[in-house]
């Protein structure tokens, strides 16, 4: 691939583990590209890219409860995120739901793919999409249906 990605990695506090293992065995991949944490999780990956000796260049944001996810929301409106995977603890309450709701909508706005879960992480990050230089994701399209047009 020679296409340089700008790649967000966010983890709630019982998804940092599951997104450490994640992000350790796809680190020959993520080391290609730019990657962007919240803070606890990317200073994480950092410790645990540097134990295994894997260089990455990793940003990090702040903690998700203090703003993270939001600066993350406002990377994906200025279009510098290219794709989003957000290990999310959906059997706890979040303090920041509010930004987190955020950040997931606008992934969907913007047309930014994001991953919930491992499996659909690895589906994405094997897209040969990603290699193909005529492949060009069409903008939403936030206008009125009209059935009868059927």
């Amino acid at each position: 691939m020679e296409k340089r990605l700008k790649i967000t990695l966010v983890a709630h506090d019982h998804r940092k583990a599951d997104m450490i293992e994640w992000a350790l065995h796809n680190s020959q991949f993520l080391s290609e590209h730019t990657i962007v944490c919240t803070g606890t999780t990317g200073g994480l990956i950092r410790n645990a890219f540097k134990e295994k000796g894997v260089e990455a260049n990793i940003v990090c944001m702040h903690s998700g409860p203090l703003g993270g996810d939001a600066e993350i929301a406002a990377m994906v409106v200025r279009k510098e995120i290219d794709l989003a995977v957000f290990l999310i603890d959906d059997l706890s309450p979040q303090p920041h739901e509010a930004d987190i709701q955020m950040l997931l909508r606008q992934c969907r706005v913007h047309n930014v793919p994001i991953a919930c879960n491992r499996y659909s992480a690895d589906l994405m990050i094997t897209s040969t999409l990603w290699d193909d230089e005529t492949y060009v994701p069409t903008e939403p399209k936030y206008i009125n249906f009209d059935r009868s047009t059927l």
